[in-house]
């Protein structure tokens, strides 16, 4: 069994009830994912940083990216970790984006590692924020290096490199 946070929760049972509320959220419902979250994040002693990227997640989810942006700089602030910090910093990087801050999106997912399995959904997200600045060579290459996991890594990765070079390689 995991352990008891201070209302006598255990992290087990709270893991369980939040999977279980998201197999439930409906984007359209907007309040009932807003209630929804912050009846988790009630469950949890003040400022917990999972419960805080869950809020910040709801409101992410239902089209809030404003409240959402606050929330998860929070969160990592708080010292969320694991993969729920790597879906904070990709999250927040979106949320950035969508309110007209893809300087600071670009910024954050160039300074901040995230795991191995979430590299590739980073870099698209990278990648979208670059083309919004106009650097779209530098879009294309983030891009093509999310997909660069492939047998043909070698070869998409040296033609991005080429790209701004104004290069072609022939050789695959």
């Amino acid at each position: 069994m995991g352990a008891t946070d201070a209302r006598g929760a255990s992290d087990d049972v709270w893991e369980a009830r939040v999977e279980a509320f998201w197999d439930g959220a409906q984007r359209d419902d907007v309040a009932g994912v807003i209630a929804g979250a912050q009846a988790l994040a009630e469950a949890r002693p003040a400022g917990d940083a999972a419960a805080l990227y869950e809020v910040a997640s709801a409101h992410d989810y239902v089209g809030r990216e404003a409240e959402a942006v606050v929330l998860y700089e929070r969160a990592l602030a708080a010292g969320l970790g694991g993969r729920r910090a790597d879906e904070a910093v990709i999250q927040l990087a979106s949320s950035l984006r969508n309110v007209g801050r893809a300087a600071d999106a670009v910024a954050l997912l160039q300074s901040t590692s995230v795991s191995e399995a979430l590299a590739p959904a980073a870099a698209g997200f990278l990648a979208l924020a670059l083309h919004d600045l106009g650097r779209h060579s530098e879009a294309l290459e983030a891009a093509l290096g999310a997909v660069a996991s492939t047998q043909y890594s070698a070869a998409l990765v040296r033609y991005a490199a080429d790209l701004d070079r104004g290069e072609s390689s022939t050789e695959p």
